[in-house]
């Protein structure tokens, strides 16, 4: 199985959201479970290639020219400092059932509000690339109990991703 992993944000050129107490940017905890998504997903004997940048033509392209079966991409959600919780976005009916296994394995290992999955057709990363895709929105950053939660337990979140994914492998 050959996975493709897409940090959101770039570190140099695109924050992504930042928590306006603590200054955390998206991208650098996108990174951060990128790394570790890749360990376990490896370890778990698939193949892994990883690509933060904020050409998203580029992303989806090396993914694509690459053969990639799954593609994931991480990022943290903003709103209002009051909004919490994880969901998984998707597009294609694979991508819905991908979706399905992911979140339901981080809901199941940390105390989130389950925001669900949900369809969305507008996403460059959904709609370029060849592989099964999602986009899973790890938590709010802007929000203290989450910001708390990507903080201390990101490892548990990356772990609940990795076993929803290979959940949807061992299920086609």
């Amino acid at each position: 199985m050959k996975v493709f992993i897409n940090p959101g944000h770039d570190i140099n050129l695109d924050s992504g959201a930042v928590n306006p107490v603590y200054g955390t940017r998206e991208c650098d905890v996108a990174r951060d479970a990128g790394k570790m998504l890749a360990c376990y997903l490896e370890t778990a004997g698939c193949d892994v290639r990883t690509l933060q940048d904020d050409d998203l033509g580029l992303v989806c392209s090396e993914a694509n020219s690459w053969g990639a079966d799954i593609f994931v991409s991480l990022h943290c959600n903003a709103f209002n400092t009051e909004a919490r919780g994880t969901e998984t976005l998707y597009k294609s009916f694979n991508g819905q059932r991908l979706a399905n296994d992911i979140q339901s394995q981080i809901i199941r290992s940390i105390n989130t509000v389950d925001r669900g999955v949900k369809k969305r057709d507008d996403l460059w990363v959904l709609n370029g690339t060849d592989a099964t895709a999602v986009l899973v929105e790890m938590a709010f950053i802007d929000n203290e109990e989450d910001h708390t939660m990507l903080t201390n337990d990101l490892d548990t979140i990356v772990r609940a991703i990795a076993r929803g994914i290979t959940d949807y492998a061992g299920g086609i």
